[in-house]
């Protein structure tokens, strides 16, 4: 299994979020993202990078087309249309420039806002992946039907995503339980029962 945090959840990482008739919030890194109904969240702008309105963004998405030049994005809860004139790595993040955005000072004053795109241009998973909001409140239990506890997030770690499970009565202690995204910890989801199945292996909670 791999997870996408955000376009998909499933092996690799990417992290978009879903939507209803309302805007849903998520939480990345604990901090929510409210994501518009009908949007999908693919990057959060970071910071400004020099003086010519370059944006710092911290990419959710493992579609690099999403940040090709000439690519729309939508800009904020307000979904201001934008275009990309360029794109380039640094260092974990991406510079990106927007048509819209001329110099540093209009830069700076859309950090912290949240790059979408549409849910219809959403790009086709793999078998065994799935997207994030559909991962984000599943019921964890294992293999043996003990309860585990609830899913409230996903971290990405660089090797593999790692499910933020806030823990059922009497389990880890109270403390929220980390279990890595990979195949010898996750068995199976089942979407329609709201279910993630895993084996327990040692160490993953205090008994």
């Amino acid at each position: 299994m791999s997870t996408q945090s955000s376009e998909s959840v499933g092996g690799k990482p990417q992290r978009n979020a879903k939507q209803g008739a309302q805007s849903n919030v998520y939480y990345v890194r604990n901090q929510a993202v409210v994501v518009p109904p009908g949007y999908l969240a693919v990057g959060q702008i970071v910071g400004a990078h020099g003086l010519y309105g370059e944006l710092k963004v911290e990419a959710y998405s493992d579609f690099p087309d999403r940040f090709a030049p000439g690519a729309t994005l939508f800009l904020g809860e307000e979904l201001e249309k934008v275009q990309v004139a360029s794109v380039r790595p640094h260092k974990t993040n991406l510079l990106v420039r927007l048509d819209e955005i001329g110099d540093r000072n209009e830069a700076e004053d859309i950090r912290g806002l949240w790059l979408y795109v549409p849910e219809a241009e959403a790009g086709e998973l793999e078998e065994g992946q799935f997207w994030i909001h559909d991962i984000i409140g599943l019921h964890v239990v294992t293999v043996d039907g003990m309860p585990i506890g609830k899913i409230t997030d996903v971290m990405v770690t660089g090797a593999n995503d790692v499910y933020v499970v806030r823990p059922a009565e009497d389990v880890n202690q109270g403390r929220d339980v980390l279990l890595p995204a990979i195949a010898d910890v996750v068995d199976h989801v089942d979407l329609e029962k709201g279910i993630m199945v895993i084996r327990l292996l040692e160490g993953l909670i205090d008994v």
